[in-house]
């Protein structure tokens, strides 16, 4: 069956696929329904696996590549499947033809990254920390590693908590103007004077176009305020829900 997927303009790129997928279309049921893709939810296996079996397809792939994420800066490359399963990694790179390069989410921010002419693509999963901590950067001096160019690199951020939908403490505010005061600009008033709305796409954004991507793009798509369309981890802490689900994001070279 065809799965609604989402695409940005920036990545319609010759030899170039990408999709940033939703919650429908798939198997899981209940607060899993239905497109769950994520190994470490507490959803049924047999379902998990063949939501990852469809988006796989989507591709004329068998599998997707996605690294065991810890929220860290790191950046592997992979020519085909783990041989030993996934590594801890938070973006995962590839110059090889029909490697499905994929980054699972639930209100972090995910990146799709692709150099069409050095034909080397990236899938990053970009929350608070590893974002903070350079997974972005980290994704492009990999692909540079590969020959892409900085200045050709296109990238897109997928459905993402929005900057109307996360509310942080100030602590969280003070932690980024330790690393760089221009940080905050990333934050405004909120209900409190203890609280502060956070910009995570237009944060990654900054991040990506500081690393030299030009024209970097969010999709524009809270996944915290559209419960239809996606999993948040937010919307499931403030409705006392005891999981969540994993959102799929991922890019391909064409042969």
């Amino acid at each position: 069956m065809s799965l609604p997927v989402i695409t940005a303009p920036v990545l319609q790129l010759p030899g170039v696929r990408h999709a940033f997928f939703t919650r429908q279309g798939g198997v899981s049921a209940g607060l899993y329904a239905s497109l769950n893709v994520g190994v470490g939810s507490k959803d049924d296996p047999d379902a998990v696996a063949e939501n990852r079996r469809r988006a796989a397809a989507h591709f004329g792939a068998e599998q997707i590549v996605t690294a065991y994420q810890v929220h860290s800066p790191t950046a592997l490359v992979a020519d085909g499947p783990w041989p030993a399963g996934p590594p801890q990694a938070d973006a995962v790179v590839s110059a090889t033809a029909g490697v499905v390069c994929g980054a699972l989410a639930a209100d972090c921010a995910p990146v799709l990254l692709a150099d069409p002419e050095a034909r080397v693509v990236a899938a990053a999963h970009a929350g608070w920390k590893g974002a903070l901590t350079g997974v972005a950067e980290s994704a492009v001096a990999r692909m540079e590693e590969l020959g892409a160019r900085r200045d050709r690199i296109r990238a897109a951020i997928g459905p993402c908590i929005g900057p109307a939908s996360y509310e942080v403490g100030v602590e969280f505010l003070e932690r980024f103007v330790h690393f760089d005061r221009a940080y905050g600009r990333y934050f405004t008033a909120a209900a409190s004077d203890d609280k502060r709305m956070f910009d995570l796409p237009a944060f990654v954004l900054g991040r990506l176009e500081a690393a030299g991507v030009r024209g970097p793009e969010w999709v524009g798509r809270d996944t915290c305020a559209e419960p239809d369309w996606f999993f948040s981890n937010r919307r499931a802490f403030k409705a006392a829900e005891p999981d969540y689900g994993r959102l799929l994001s991922a890019i391909v070279l064409e042969p």
